[in-house]
C-alpha cells in the first residue's frame, strides 16, 4: 500500500499459543477484507506463546503484506495484547477479534455500520435481542459467565448485557485514547475500557451477533473469574 493511501481498518488479533487455529484465521480475515475493497492491515500481537504461533504469522506475512506481527516476550493478558495491537494500528477504525473467530468475521458488517451511523464504539454482544449462539458453552463456563454479568452491571457498568465478546470496534481516536490510559492486563480489560468510555461521553452501541464457542478457551475456570472479580473492584476504585 502506498504510503500516501488512507487504512481504512485495523484488525487487532490477540493470540497465545495459537498454533492450531491462527493460520486458518489469518487466511478468513485476510480473505474477507481482500474481497471487501478496503485498505487493511492484520495486526498479530503473540502473547509470549511457547509454540509455533510466531513462526506461522510469519510465514503467512512473507506472501501477505497486510499482516503484522508484534510480540511480548512474556504472556502479559488478552487485555495487554489488544492494547498493544490497537495502540500500533493505523486504521481509521480498529476491530479486535479473538484468534478462535468465535464471532465469525462476516460479523465485520453489523459492527461498522454502527460506526458509519455516528457511533464511536460498536460492540458485538450475545446478550441483546437478535443475537444468535450456535454453540453453546458448557454449563459450568455459562455459569460463571451468567454470575460475571451480574456482577459487572452491579458494581461497575449497567449499560450492556455483553461486555465480554471480543468482537469490539473502535474509530481510531477514541481507540487509541481509552488503550493509552487502559491498566487491566488480563480478561477485565473489557470491562475497563467501556467503563471509561461512558464516563468520557462515547458512544457505544451493543450489537447483536453470530456466535460459536471454542472448545479450546484459554480462560480457566478457577484462576481467571478470582482475578477477574479483583479487577472489578480496582476498576470500581478508579484503579
Amino acid at each position: 500500500m502506498d504510503n500516501m493511501e488512507k487504512m481504512d481498518i485495523s484488525i487487532v488479533i490477540p493470540a497465545y499459543n495459537e498454533e492450531k487455529r491462527i493460520g486458518t484465521t489469518l487466511k478468513k480475515v485476510y480473505n474477507y477484507f481482500k474481497n471487501s475493497g478496503l485498505n487493511f492491515e492484520i495486526i498479530v500481537v503473540d502473547d509470549g506463546s511457547k509454540d509455533s504461533t510466531v513462526n506461522i504469522v510469519k510465514n503467512f506475512s512473507i506472501d501477505h503484506p497486510e499482516v503484522k506481527l508484534r510480540c511480548h516476550l512474556k504472556n502479559k493478558g488478552k487485555g495487554a495484547a489488544v492494547k498493544t495491537g490497537v495502540l500500533a494500528s493505523e486504521g481509521d477504525i480498529v476491530l479486535f477479534t479473538d484468534a478462535d473467530l468465535s464471532t465469525p468475521i462476516e460479523e465485520f458488517g453489523k459492527l461498522k455500520s454502527a460506526i458509519d451511523g455516528g457511533y464511536d464504539i460498536a460492540i458485538g454482544s450475545r446478550g441483546v435481542v437478535g443475537a444468535e449462539v450456535k454453540v453453546k458453552q458448557n454449563i459450568i463456563r455459562q455459569l460463571i459467565g451468567m454470575i460475571g454479568s451480574y456482577i459487572i452491571r452491579t458494581i461497575v457498568v449497567n449499560k450492556f448485557a455483553d461486555t465480554q465478546c471480543g468482537f469490539k470496534m473502535f474509530k481510531k481516536d477514541c481507540g487509541r485514547r481509552l488503550f493509552e490510559e487502559q491498566e487491566i492486563n488480563g480478561f477485565a480489560f473489557d470491562v475497563e475500557v467501556l467503563y471509561k468510555a461512558i464516563k468520557k461521553g462515547y458512544k457505544v452501541k451493543e450489537i447483536p451477533i453470530e456466535w460459536l464457542n471454542s472448545s479450546e478457551s484459554k480462560v480457566s475456570v478457577i484462576k481467571d473469574p478470582l482475578k477477574f472479580f479483583k479487577d472489578l473492584i480496582r476498576i470500581r476504585m478508579g484503579l
